[in-house]
């Protein structure tokens, strides 16, 4: 299990209880749990967060609020600052993976602190942050959803923790990978039907033509289900079915 400390999101000064839940949302799904409120403008707790929180509250998001953003970040040994807009100060500005490795390497407690949906962060606000982290965004288009702010953070502390995709690794949903002997047979079922066809021409490029499909083929990493399912359509092209199947000599 990664024993990295996780970073803590504080929200500032937040003006609608529906970015909180979706920002709780956004942080669960990347392990993130402790979310932290300073100074929202409709009070803790706000039932119009509980919908767009799809049930993380309850899932282990750790909701705490504060009356100022100084008291929300008071413990914290290492804050970085979201922002899209410059500030002329002289910190380290960096990105989203940028600031995952600088709060990894902190031994001390460390928050990520966003502003709110009005302004964003005040400068004061970031100037009690020891790094800036901004997004490499649409200059002409610099607006982002408090909570899809929120998620692009948090994505990329999910990534640089290893955490896998939900279905990254596994074969959920496919067959057994197609045997060797079922691949062969496969091939050569279909290279009888082309030959019947008189596909192979001229003769001499037959061993050619040959390579070339099962070439094709291999790059296919086909289940055995498939070649079931191929060797039924070959059939069905060769002989045809119900009424239209046809009697051959062989």
């Amino acid at each position: 299990m990664n024993k990295t400390r996780q970073p803590v999101i504080i929200l500032a000064e937040p003006q609608l209880g529906e970015n909180i839940g979706a920002s709780a949302r956004a942080m669960l799904n990347f392990g993130l749990t402790e979310l932290r409120i300073a100074a929202p403008r409709d009070g803790w707790p706000n039932p119009a967060a509980e919908p767009l929180a799809a049930g993380a509250f309850e899932a282990g998001v750790n909701v705490t609020a504060f009356d100022s953003v100084e008291a929300a970040c008071a413990d914290l040994g290492y804050l970085v600052a979201a922002t899209a807009r410059p500030r002329g100060m002289e910190k380290p500005v960096t990105n989203a993976g940028g600031a995952v490795d600088l709060l990894k390497a902190q031994a001390r407690p460390t928050g990520v602190l966003f502003g709110n949906e009005a302004q964003g962060l005040s400068n004061d606000h970031v100037a009690l942050c020891d790094a800036i982290m901004t997004y490499p965004v649409n200059k002409a288009f610099a607006s982002l959803n408090l909570s899809q702010a929120v998620i692009v953070f948090a994505h990329a502390w999910g990534e640089a923790l290893g955490q896998a995709g939900r279905f990254e690794g596994t074969d959920a949903g496919v067959g057994d990978p197609a045997s060797r002997e079922e691949l062969i047979g496969m091939f050569e079922h279909f290279e009888a039907e082309l030959e019947r066809a008189g596909y192979f021409y001229p003769p001499d490029k037959t061993p050619l033509m040959t390579r070339n499909l099962r070439n094709a083929f291999i790059r296919g990493q086909w289940t055995s289900q498939e070649v079931r399912t191929f060797r039924g359509a070959v059939k069905a092209l060769a002989i045809g079915r119900g009424k239209a199947r046809i009697v051959r000599d062989d």
